[in-house]
């Protein structure tokens, strides 16, 4: 493995897991303060989406660890996608090839980083 990859595969990202969205008007928004509420559409059993670079690579089941709330996986993404969503988007043609792509893909599914 490069030192190139060995240095990128160490960077930091944000994980998000998203509850829902919801709009609402500009109006709405200023309105809220401590104690309010806001409805969201979605129920409590249905999934949650999780994000990295703020695009989608799965989803999952909220779980209660001890105090903490948590994410059980239940659909992933594939290497490919998980990596272009971290890169910001689809490969561009001075940027990694497709074949890169693959590599390190393959990469991380036989455990070699």
């Amino acid at each position: 493995m490069s030192a190139d990859l060995s240095t990128i595969l160490r960077l930091e990202v944000p994980i998000i897991v998203q509850l829902a969205e919801r709009k609402m008007t500009l109006g709405e928004a200023l309105a809220l303060v401590p104690g309010s509420i806001i409805e969201l559409p979605k129920t409590a059993d249905e999934e949650l989406d999780l994000l990295v670079n703020n695009r989608k690579i799965g989803t999952g089941l909220a779980v209660k660890i001890g105090e903490n709330f948590g994410i059980e996986i239940t659909h992933i993404g594939t290497a490919e996608e998980k990596i272009q969503a971290m890169g910001g988007g689809e490969p561009r043609s001075s940027g990694a090839s497709e074949e890169d792509l693959d590599a390190l893909a393959s990469a991380l599914l036989e455990g070699q980083v």
